[in-house]
């Protein structure tokens, strides 16, 4: 259904949405989004910048047992 709708059909629909919400409540709501996938991102990435961390911490701890071992 969604695979017909074509560039003048979501002009029209982009129309519509402007007519029955106008222009500032559109605009606030697209900052929200854009606010909200930012804040996805950051968290994204502060997720892998802990895992990274932790498997460094690992690395490094096996590093060191293996030094005591051989003093």
């Amino acid at each position: 259904m969604l695979n017909n709708i074509g560039i003048p059909g979501l002009l029209l629909i982009a129309v519509v949405v402007l007519v029955l919400f106008g222009r500032g409540k559109v605009s606030g709501l697209m900052g929200e989004v854009g606010k909200g996938i930012t804040a996805f991102k950051k968290g994204v990435n502060d997720g892998t910048k802990e895992i990274e961390d932790e498997t460094a911490e690992a690395a490094k701890d096996v590093t060191e047992t293996v030094e005591k071992d051989k003093v």
